[in-house]
């Protein structure tokens, strides 16, 4: 799905703040921050949720490869 490292990428690509995108994905702030730190990973539908606020703000999420995974903003 994502990885901490991408959603902390994302939110700075489009300067929004882990409550931001804890509003934006419907979800709470504990969820987002525990997330990001890596203390626990989220159920599969509130990671989806996260994902999918990003990409509704313009990120898209670049798949594992050779080089890792990584973000960018949409053209």
């Amino acid at each position: 799905m994502i990885t901490p490292a991408q959603s902390r990428a994302a939110r700075a690509l489009i300067e929004w703040s882990q409550s931001d995108l804890a509003a934006a994905a419907h979800l709470g702030l504990s969820t987002i921050r525990d997330f990001e730190k890596g203390r626990r990973t989220p159920t599969h539908n509130n990671l989806l949720g996260i994902k999918l606020a990003l990409e509704a703000a313009g990120v898209v999420f670049i798949a594992a490869d050779g080089e890792g995974t990584g973000v960018k903003l949409r053209k």
